[in-house]
């Protein structure tokens, strides 16, 4: 263990070297300047401080405040030496975070005894410390392991349904992609634009509700048809509402507001501007960019040209402009999508 001693005069020095020498596995590292001290304790890890109080420049006092200030410094127990004890002396170095006392001249026995107690506590702390942050490590992988498959596992569902009306089943994928370029482009957080580009491709889990005939339909659907289909928002609230999951929860929200519109025509509750949670204003875009981009039953695939046309004139009617303004920043970005076909399946993780 590292023990710093720091002492202006060279007699205490090597006293309190040949002593601390005699603890076994420790190591001391010994200072006549008090900066130079601080300098190495703010640069590397100690276990123990002895520090006298009385030198030039730095007193005792300031170089445990100074210390203490590091982040390393925090919790190593500091043993400051004074001349006598008086009591002024000891609550302040108690207040600046000392945490124990010698008195000179230096009484071997006490020394040993004293610093030999600290160093097993801080030998404690460190075993403390180390478990902590192995325990957070194990934690953390274990959190990542259920997270993966929680992603996984919705991806692959979201996959499921969407082949009903997509035989492919890729619209999800891409769908998901440009939702993240959209959440990236309005400058949302990373774990943010992550929980949008996960719960995008759930957007239209309500679609398993709608009967084949009517999702399948290749020409246009009557008033009573639309109506069915429209329902498919409100299944899919229905399916994914009430989870603890905040994913899920995100794509609850998504999945009941991606064709609500900006003023206020869209469905299922007529919703207009900011009233519309952004995670359905960002779906919107996304979904409709790669719907036109698609090949249906019921129409051939547009040209990129002609989509990015349509968005800049739906801007303030169909769409939030600053999502669609996000979404054409990143253009190259989509056209490169298109060109090379969607992502693999974990893209959008």
């Amino acid at each position: 263990m590292r023990v710093l001693i720091v002492d202006d005069n060279q007699t205490n020095l090597i006293l309190l070297r040949r002593l601390v020498e005699k603890i076994e596995g420790c190591r001391p590292l010994v200072f006549s300047d008090p900066l130079q001290a601080l300098m190495e304790a703010s640069t590397s890890d100690v276990d123990l401080a002895v520090v006298d109080y009385m030198m030039p420049g730095v007193d005792g006092l300031s170089f445990i405040r100074r210390f203490r200030s590091f982040p390393n410094g925090e919790d190593v127990p500091i043993v400051m030496i004074t001349t006598a004890e008086e009591r002024a002396i000891l609550h302040a170095a108690l207040e600046a975070g000392a945490t124990d006392f010698l008195t000179k001249p230096i009484e071997t026995v006490e020394f040993l005894s004293r610093v030999k107690n600290l160093l097993r506590l801080r030998e404690a702390q460190n075993r403390l410390r180390d478990q902590a942050r192995e325990l957070a490590a194990k934690v953390k992988t274990a959190t990542r392991a259920l997270a993966a498959r929680e992603e996984e596992i919705i991806l692959r569902l979201s996959r499921a349904a969407e082949r009903r009306d997509d035989g492919t089943g890729t619209h999800i994928v891409r769908m998901a992609a440009l939702c993240r370029l959209i959440a990236e482009g309005l400058g949302l957080d990373e774990e943010t634009v992550h929980t949008i580009s996960l719960a995008a491709p759930m957007h239209d889990v309500g679609k398993i509700g709608v009967p084949d005939a009517i999702l399948l339909k290749p020409g246009g659907l009557d008033s009573e048809e639309r109506q069915a289909m429209e329902k498919h928002t409100e299944y899919g609230f229905e399916i994914l509402d009430g989870s603890n999951s905040e994913l899920i929860r995100l794509a609850a929200e998504m999945a009941l507001s991606h064709h609500e519109r900006w003023d206020g025509t869209g469905y299922p509750r007529g919703l207009a501007g900011e009233d519309i949670p952004l995670s359905g204003r960002i779906a919107a875009v996304a979904d409709v960019c790669d719907a036109l981009a698609s090949e249906r039953p019921y129409k051939p695939a547009w040209p990129l040209e002609a989509i990015k046309a349509y968005l800049i004139e739906s801007c303030g009617s169909q769409f939030d402009p600053r999502c669609v303004q996000a979404l054409l920043k990143r253009w190259d970005e989509v056209q490169s999508l298109y060109a090379s076909g969607p992502p693999p399946l974990t893209a959008a993780a």
